[in-house]
């Protein structure tokens, strides 16, 4: 299982949102480049990269662009980037930064044939975020429901051919009490793709409880940065080729 640092971005600062709620945010620190590389000197390999203000806006660019295009390139981690790619445009400027994958999110759960085009013209290269709150996957930077079963969307775009999915429970996201291990067992049990969990993780011990479900990856987040997860752990989940 591979660690993977996340490092996200709102009004072009790092931060972490509580369950994803904009008005619980903390920041950690004042530049996004300094948390990647913070993380790279702990050992880390990949990073994930959020842009939280184009997530609700669907405009890549206008605050946080140049945070995000700066951190990709100046790096050297290998950087999978999600917020707002709602436009074949929007991830062929990210991949053309030089990001080894997009995450789509709201565009892959209304638009299928999107996810497949994206899918065919980057193969190994789109993530799907499947982000559930009660088993319905949420849209918009969380802000919008779905009304679909996170399983049924799963199916979907296994289908299209996306590379991975991300999953996301957002009651426990950002609280650090552990990730939802039954919920991502259930969904590992209905799709063959990998699956990257995030939301959750506090501890060593939640790492741990993860890497026993078979997941591919995990995002990590306030635990890191807040230290109840040790930095000289990323090290130790940094193995995994692109």
């Amino acid at each position: 299982m591979i660690l993977i640092p996340a490092v996200d971005i709102l009004g072009g600062k790092p931060v972490r949102l509580l369950r994803g709620e904009y008005d619980r945010v903390t920041q950690y620190g004042e530049s996004p480049l300094d948390a990647a590389l913070r993380w790279k000197a702990a050992g880390a390999r990949w990073l994930h990269v959020v842009d939280l203000d184009a997530a609700r806006t669907g405009d890549g660019e206008a605050v946080n662009g140049e945070s995000v295009r700066s951190l990709v390139q100046e790096s050297g981690l290998w950087v999978q980037v999600g917020g707002g790619l709602r436009t074949d445009a929007d991830v062929e400027r990210v991949l053309g930064w030089g990001a080894e994958r997009a995450v789509i999110g709201t565009a892959a759960v209304e638009d299928p044939e999107f996810l497949r085009r994206l899918c065919k013209r980057y193969p190994g290269r789109i993530v799907v975020a499947l982000d559930s709150r009660g088993g319905e996957v949420t849209m918009r930077g969380w802000m919008e429901r779905s009304g679909r079963n996170v399983h049924e969307v799963a199916r979907q775009v296994e289908d299209a051919g996306a590379s991975r999915i991300l999953f996301t429970v957002i009651e426990v996201d950002g609280g650090l009490g552990g990730p939802d291990i039954a919920a991502i067992e259930e969904l590992l049990s209905v799709v063959d793709v990998p699956i990257i969990a995030s939301g959750g993780v506090g501890t060593v011990e939640h790492l741990e409880s993860l890497e026993r479900t078979g997941v591919e990856s995990v995002i990590v987040g306030r635990a890191l940065y807040e230290g109840t997860v040790p930095a000289d752990v990323v090290a130790q989940y940094a193995s995994g080729a692109r």
